[in-house]
């Protein structure tokens, strides 16, 4: 027999905080909470955000300043990474191009999803002539291989950080069309979106109020991702110099600068090389863990 009190909670309290639901991005935490290498990703990538704003003001050396007295020096306590063949002090180079191979990788896959999502919600909602005309300018895209197309939009740009941005935010557009448009198919066959037309609902209405909110998750797992191969395409473009040139810090186009001297020199492109490799690795092991806690399954 149970005794009940003032205090007890009644049955319908108790059923209210059982079927209460938890809020979404509240579960979607704990679940990245048991990844502890995604988790650690993402507060790492958060460290880098955070040393690409305030590290260029905590550095003792001009990044651009030539001083050949001690140009190829070794890494020591005065030069933690050593200098460069223009005895430029590679550490304050990586620190200032932090912010430019952050800049390149956040810009370029905000350009691809700005066009990319659009196109593939309206191509998977509408359907018929526009999916298929919106579909075959996505195919022309995905014939070219990633790197050959980057590589030929940055050419037609000019070597510059605006074109890098360009040209990987282009190819980055039939990623996100293709994500876009799965998840807009997907939604657009629930039973209530039919019922919320039935009830006079415009197309813009159910599109921006109903089918967008519901296919968020994947297009972030995908920008997650979109960011790691960006600043990979990126310093690929530097190294062939089709994107920043000298004297700008950017990493691609230290590590190009650097493979003259990498027999005598090792660190010259030693350092550069290891910052993109850590950078494109934290995004990929957090965008894994992003992708598992929206996706459990």
């Amino acid at each position: 027999m149970v005794i009940m009190n003032e205090s007890t909670p009644s049955s319908p309290e108790i059923a209210a905080k059982v079927a209460k639901p938890e809020a979404g991005w509240r579960l979607t935490y704990r679940r990245l909470k048991r990844n502890k290498a995604a988790l650690y990703g993402g507060y790492f990538i958060l460290f880098l955000v955070l040393v690409s704003i305030i590290g260029p003001y905590l550095t003792g050396y001009d990044p651009f300043q030539v001083d050949y007295s001690t140009k190829l020096v070794t890494p020591s306590a005065e030069h933690w990474f050593g200098t460069d063949h223009h005895g430029r002090d590679i550490f304050t180079r990586i620190i200032h191009g932090m912010s430019i191979t952050l800049y390149i990788g956040f810009s370029s896959v905000m350009l691809g999803m700005l066009v990319g999502v659009p196109m593939g919600i309206i191509s998977g909602y509408y359907g018929k002539t526009i999916d298929a005309v919106m579909m075959r300018i996505v195919d022309i895209l995905l014939a070219f291989p990633g790197m050959l197309l980057a590589i030929a939009l940055a050419s037609v740009f000019g070597g510059s950080i605006n074109s890098i941005i360009i040209a990987v935010g282009i190819w980055s557009v039939s990623h996100f069309a293709r994500v876009a448009r799965g998840s807009t198919l997907a939604v657009k066959g629930l039973e209530y979106i039919d019922a919320i037309r039935a009830l006079g609902a415009s197309d813009g209405r159910i599109i921006y109020l109903h089918i967008l909110p519901n296919i968020v998750s994947p297009i972030i797992v995908q920008a997650t991702l979109r960011i790691a191969i960006s600043i990979l395409i990126a310093a690929a473009l530097s190294f062939l110099g089709l994107g920043a040139q000298p004297p700008t810090p950017e990493w691609g186009a230290m590590l190009s600068a650097g493979r003259n001297y990498l027999f005598d020199y090792p660190h010259v492109a030693l350092y550069p090389g290891l910052a993109i490799t850590i950078v494109v690795l934290a995004f990929n092991i957090f965008g894994d863990g992003i992708r598992d806690a929206f996706d459990p399954r």
